[in-house]
Order: C-alpha cells, then structure tokens, then sequence
C-alpha cells in the first residue's frame, strides 16, 4: 500500500516539476543549462517521497571540460541519482519515445537533451553526431546509459558501443558513473527504503584513440563499473 502511494505522489510531484521545467526552458530553449535545476528538484522530491537516502563519491569528476559520462541503467529511479547528480551544461541522451509522455517529453526535448530514434540507424547515428558537435563546439557534456534497457535486478548488462564511438570521435574523457543496485538494497514499501549509493570513477581519456579502441574502451569501463557496483552493494549490506 505504501509504496504505491509514494507512486502517486511521485507522479505528482514529477508533473510539478516537468511543468517548471518547461516554464524553465522557455526562457532559453534547447539550452543545456536549462536542465540541472528541474532534474535536481525532481530527483530530490522523489528521494523523499519514497523515505530514501543518498551518498555521493566523486562529484568532481563531473566537472570541467566537456565530457561523456555513462551509468548503469536499473528502472525509472535512476532519476533520483540521475537528476541529483547531473551538473550545469550536461544533457542526456533518450528515446525519442519519450515525446509521447505528457509533460516530461515536451520537458525533456525543450531543455536540450537529445533524442534518438533507435529503429532507424541512419537517424540514430545522426543523433549520436549530434552529440559529438555538441561535445566539441557547444562546450556540453552528455549524459549517456550504455546498457540501452533497464537491468531490472540481472545486473549490469553488456554496453553497447554507440557512447564509446561518441566519446573517441569528440576527444573527450569518459566518466563512469556508478550506481548501487536497487533491487538488492531497497525495500520500497518500507518507511526508510535503504540508501543509494553512487561512486564516479576518475575519467578515462581517450585521446589518442581511434575506433579500433572502441570495444577495448567498452570492456575496460564496463570491468570498472561492474567492479565498483559490486563494491557499492557489499558497503550496505
């Protein structure tokens, strides 16, 4: 009962915030710095709404130059540690699905993250070169889950190899972004639902590197995040 009452007011307070972020992004659409604010309120609501508590390690490698930051992709709380975390000038990389929810799609778009069509591959590479333009010459960083679906509790899944082609083709370091596992630590229907923890690694640099790098990169940011995941779950037993 309690958990989905805390889905109720979770769907409240995400359509409070969406409606802000639009208003938000209206005054400078497509803008990057217009998605911190709104993402940092959503993510903090939700933290209290569903009785959760957070631990952060490593924010500063979020920081500085234009960089790529990937992260485990678990279900719709990664929104919580997502929205916390993201610092100013950093966008995500979505579906281009999420225009059809109400709200948060008209959101999403408006506040300069962006949107690829993963059914069409001539549009979804278009979409991943949009990020590397933005990443040279918009002085943006991106926000990308390499995993592409939701684990769901069977823990970190292969990557796939668009975030890394990214990251070689701008030059730029990548960051991994570790997040505890929820299905092992959280109880949801719980008055205190467990912590979440997230660890993020210092960057991996790729200058240098060409795309006979890619899958050597992947394997290596995988190895470390699996790792630390790992790590991260057996701190809160």
């Amino acid at each position: 009962m309690l958990f989905y009452l805390r889905c109720f007011l979770a769907g409240l307070w995400g359509g409070v915030c969406c409606l802000f972020g639009i208003l938000w992004a209206l005054m400078r659409p497509l803008n990057p710095v217009s998605c911190r604010v709104p993402a940092n309120l959503l993510g903090l609501g939700i933290l209290k709404i569903f009785g959760l508590k957070f631990e952060a390690e490593g924010r500063e490698h979020l920081d500085g130059p234009p960089r790529l930051a990937i992260s485990n992709h678990q279900s719709n709380l990664d929104i919580v540690p997502g929205g916390l975390m993201i610092p100013s000038r950093m966008v995500s990389i979505g579906k281009k699905s999420l225009l059809k929810l109400p709200f948060f799609g008209l959101y999403y778009w408006l506040s300069g993250n962006i949107l690829i069509d993963r059914s069409n591959k001539r549009k979804a590479f278009a979409s991943m070169d949009l990020a590397v333009q933005a990443i040279k010459n918009k002085n943006t960083s991106i926000w990308i889950m390499p995993e592409g679906t939701r684990s769901k509790g069977k823990g970190l899944l292969p990557f796939k190899k668009g975030a890394f082609h990214t990251a070689i083709k701008a030059g730029c370091p990548v960051v991994p972004v570790c997040i505890s596992s929820f299905h092992k630590n959280l109880d949801l229907n719980s008055w205190n639902s467990g912590t979440i923890k997230v660890k993020v690694l210092p960057p991996i640099l790729t200058e240098g590197m060409t795309m006979e790098d890619v899958t050597e990169l992947s394997n290596n940011a995988h190895a470390l995040m699996s790792q630390c995941i790992e790590s991260l779950d057996q701190s809160l037993l």
